[in-house]
């Protein structure tokens, strides 16, 4: 019976990696997943270095999509500080930018967001927030914008890091939150969905080092280092090929499907949970 035991362990962990990596780079919520999950299976993980963990994993996964990005950014970026060539300045101000938008969520989730995990994680509160989630995709499905990297402004980059913000509330997607309000500022699809991913980046790496001491003290980590291991590594794949899924979904222009998806699982956990 051990055996059996330590079995759905495994595959608890297995499950919840792929459920955590595979929702977190399409917009229907990957934080309000799995609060259903727990409601709906009875499993879930109530610790934060978990949470951390397969988190990580989705970090890479977007590293590694969007690599060369960061590669010319970075060489761009630090050539205009040097040498303030004017080839390297659009790059230099999309980083710019990208650490502006970053400023709202790393405040408000530094100060709220304990405060709003306790009040928004009942099954008929992201049932509420998946359904405004399908709202505001629906409003946007049909939008082609004409904004390219360098149309970018400091308002676009403020406007952008209140949305990604709003996203702390569980069952509010982030990046469906970056997309549509990029989206509603006129970007282009590949550019808001560019600027969401690497967006993502900092705000990940930030909770990543302020949880450090916390995950290394965790005593989970010595007693479940290979089911955090299998989860971390399902998160990592998980995401690599959702979030190439969701590049080709953008493209095409087929947003309106998750507003059906959100519109549906939203209802299910309002009626019925």
């Amino acid at each position: 019976m051990e055996g059996f035991s330590d079995l759905l362990l495994l595959l608890k962990y297995l499950f919840l990696g792929l459920l955590q990596g595979f929702t977190e780079p399409i917009p229907i919520s990957s934080s309000g997943h799995l609060v259903l999950a727990q409601n709906i299976f009875g499993i879930g993980v109530e610790n934060l270095s978990f949470e951390v963990l397969v988190n990580f994993g989705s970090l890479i996964a977007v590293l590694i999509i969007y690599r060369e990005d960061l590669i010319r950014l970075v060489k761009n970026g630090l050539s205009y500080i040097t040498n303030k060539q004017e080839e390297s300045k659009d790059d230099f101000y999309f980083i710019l930018y990208l650490i502006i938008a970053t400023v709202p969520a790393a405040v408000i989730g530094l100060l709220f967001e304990d405060t709003i995990a306790r009040n928004f994680d009942l099954p008929q509160m992201i049932g509420i927030t998946l359904i405004i989630t399908g709202v505001a995709l629906w409003i946007i499905r049909n939008l082609r914008g004409s904004k390219n990297d360098r149309a970018l402004t400091f308002k676009d980059a403020i406007i952008i890091g209140l949305a990604q913000s709003v996203a702390l509330i569980p069952g509010i997607s982030r990046s469906g939150a970056t997309i549509v309000a990029a989206m509603l500022l006129g970007m282009k699809q590949e550019t808001a969905l560019r600027f969401s991913f690497l967006l993502f980046i900092p705000v990940s790496l930030g909770t990543l080092i302020l949880s450090v001491d916390d995950l290394l003290s965790t005593q989970d980590i010595q007693t479940l280092w290979i089911p955090y291991l299998i989860a971390f590594l399902a998160s990592l794949i998980a995401t690599y090929y959702s979030l190439r899924w969701f590049m080709n979904i953008m493209a095409r222009g087929n947003l309106k499907y998750f507003a059906f998806y959100c519109f549906i699982v939203g209802t299910i956990a309002i009626f019925l949970l």
